[in-house]
């Protein structure tokens, strides 16, 4: 295939890697920073820098973007996106993109699936950028009922090409609803708790529950606020959740009520039970 990427920071280096690795895809890419596009050439990631001319010969274009630049570019470029074209988005947010992509796609003729890659670190750009990101991960597909099954599968076989370990099928609904919770609530939690003032003598008292709980407070505030405010109605509601529970352990703490405690500490341990024998 003919492959475009858009943005080529962590996921689209990361996804250009991959595909160089492990396919003989031909790799086309474009980025804001023509020096990373430059890069990528001279490391030999890409084939070609993706211009308008071969946009319109892509047989997939994936767009790794902050949402409301993809959503700028996929707008742009629509008239001249091929209509064999398959497009596929990499946002952390589903719904806003695919309410306004899939109707250009209806419009022009391409095809277009949201898409979610559970990858990631916390650094950013072309320099974090490696070929075994995606391995095992799980790649999220949010197809709307006008996309074809061949075309599905298509894109499905072609990431697990890349090392992710499942394909995981959702409404973009479904999608925001879980990701507030397994993803965007985790960054909440880690970047609020670094702030207490107890994190800067941490040293020579903490192991690996601190570096856990810490490491995602290392964040692009940029993208992650666009995130967030673009799922704000469910993050919201789940952030309001946790900080319930939190007060209810600290206040059984500050009475000194050991039964309630205990309570509350089973529970959360017999929670983490049953996530453990249900897999992922």
């Amino acid at each position: 295939m003919k492959i475009g990427i858009v943005g080529l920071g962590l996921m689209g280096g990361s996804a250009a890697k991959a595909i160089r690795k492990y396919t003989d895809h031909i790799v086309w890419g474009f980025n804001r920073s023509p020096e990373v596009v430059g890069r990528a050439l001279e490391e030999g990631v890409l084939d070609a820098p993706l211009t308008e001319e071969r946009l319109r010969e892509c047989d997939l274009l994936l767009i790794s973007l902050y949402p409301q630049a993809a959503l700028d570019y996929i707008s742009k470029h629509a008239p001249i996106i091929g209509k064999n074209t398959t497009v596929v988005d990499f946002c952390g947010v589903k719904r806003m993109i695919c309410r306004a992509a899939s109707p250009l796609a209806r419009q022009y003729g391409f095809c277009f699936i949201g898409g979610h890659p559970m990858a990631g670190t916390e650094r950013s750009g072309y320099e974090s950028a490696r070929y075994t990101l995606f391995r095992g991960a799980s790649m999220i597909l949010t197809p709307g009922p006008e996309v074809p099954a061949d075309r599905l599968k298509t894109v499905s076989d072609f990431f697990l090409s890349l090392g992710f370990g499942k394909i995981q099928l959702a409404t973009p609904e479904e999608h925001d609803r879980m990701i507030a919770y397994t993803s965007q609530l985790a960054h909440v939690l880690s970047n609020a708790y670094v702030k207490n003032p107890s994190a800067q003598r941490h040293r020579g008292f903490s192991a690996n529950s601190f570096q856990d709980m810490t490491r995602v407070a290392y964040l692009n505030e940029t993208m992650w606020t666009e995130l967030f405010l673009q799922n704000r109605d469910y993050l919201a509601e789940e952030v309001e959740l946790l900080a319930g529970r939190l007060l209810e352990y600290g206040s059984a703490i500050r009475a000194g009520d050991e039964t309630k405690l205990n309570v509350l500490l089973k529970e959360g341990r017999i929670c983490k039970e049953k996530l453990e024998q249900g897999g992922d």
